[in-house]
Parts: C-alpha cells; sequence; structure tokens
C-alpha cells in the first residue's frame, strides 16, 4: 500500500466489515482469542493485497473467503477440531439480527439456545446458517463463498432451520 488513498480505502473497509467478519468467524469457533487472530491475519492480508483486488465490489466475498480459508487451515494444522463443538463467551457476541425478543436477557438466552443447538448440526449446515442469519449473506453470495450451488444452500438452510425448530421446541415443550 503505498498512497494515501490506499490507507482511507482500507480504513473504510476495516470499519464497514469487522463486526460482520468477527461475528461470522466468532460464531464458527466459540474462541476469543483464536477469532482475534484470525481477524488480525485476515485484515493484514486484505492490507497487503488491497491493491491487487481488481474488483472492488468483491472484497466482501474476498473477506469472508480468507477468514474461513484461515479458520480451516488453522483447524488443519493445529488439530483444534474440539473448539467447533465448544460454545462459550456468547453473551460478548455482537449480533446483528431482528429477533422480536422482548428483552436483553431473553434474547441473549435465546441466542445461546441456537448456537448451543447449531453445535449439533453438521458444520456444513451450520456455516450456512451463520452467513445467511448472522453475516447477512444472500443465497446467491453464500453460494459463491463456499462455491456451492444456490439450490444446495436453499436446501441445507431449510432442512438447518428445520431441525433447529424442532431440536428447540422440544426444548419449550418440556419446560
Amino acid at each position: 500500500m503505498d498512497s494515501k488513498t490506499d490507507y482511507i480505502e482500507f480504513t473504510l473497509l476495516y470499519n464497514k466489515y469487522k463486526t460482520r467478519l468477527y461475528n461470522y468467524v466468532r460464531k464458527m469457533c466459540s474462541d476469543r482469542i483464536l477469532t482475534d487472530d484470525i481477524i488480525q491475519d485476515v485484515f493484514i492480508k486484505l492490507y497487503h493485497n488491497l491493491g491487487l483486488i481488481k474488483n472492488r465490489q468483491s472484497i466482501h466475498y474476498w473477506l469472508f473467503k480468507t477468514a474461513r480459508n484461515e479458520f480451516y487451515s488453522l483447524l488443519r494444522n493445529t488439530k483444534l477440531k474440539k473448539l467447533y463443538s465448544e460454545a462459550e463467551d456468547l453473551e460478548d457476541l455482537e449480533i446483528e439480527d431482528e429477533l422480536s425478543v422482548s428483552t436483553d436477557f431473553e434474547k441473549k438466552e435465546f441466542q445461546s439456545i441456537v448456537m448451543k443447538e447449531l453445535e449439533q448440526v453438521n458444520p456444513d449446515y451450520k456455516e450456512i446458517f451463520i452467513l445467511k442469519e448472522y453475516s447477512g449473506f444472500t443465497y446467491r453470495e453464500i453460494a459463491a463463498l463456499l462455491e456451492l450451488d444456490i439450490e444446495t444452500v436453499k436446501s441445507r438452510l431449510y432442512k438447518v432451520r428445520q431441525k433447529l425448530i424442532k431440536r428447540i421446541s422440544k426444548l419449550y415443550s418440556k419446560h
């Protein structure tokens, strides 16, 4: 990066995507320190590669794809697969959603239940759910990011939603 314009563009991109990217990675690995490391690596790579990215409209794809690759690379290289199934500090997440839960406590409790139930779901389905529901991606964007066709994305999202509804309904019917 060599110009003031590049620094400004990087800063704008960082501010625009840091929360969404952080939430995505945090929900995938449930570890604050690991998430911080991955996000830092992703933005360092963006800083060094910004001048090489020709299609500026696809930077959000580039960021999420890089974060995804960093996460899976770390899992493969360090065998931290237990992180994928452990959920902690979920109340610290900054979740941008539109749940109509009346109080913050109920909202956090519900989100905790959803994330706990997501841990029981196939990781490929979990990732699609997180990208759609928490990161705000469209079907087409998810398909491009995960290199799947749109119908597969829709099918997996439908299946994971049905599983979550069924599992959460069972939890609430017991009370």
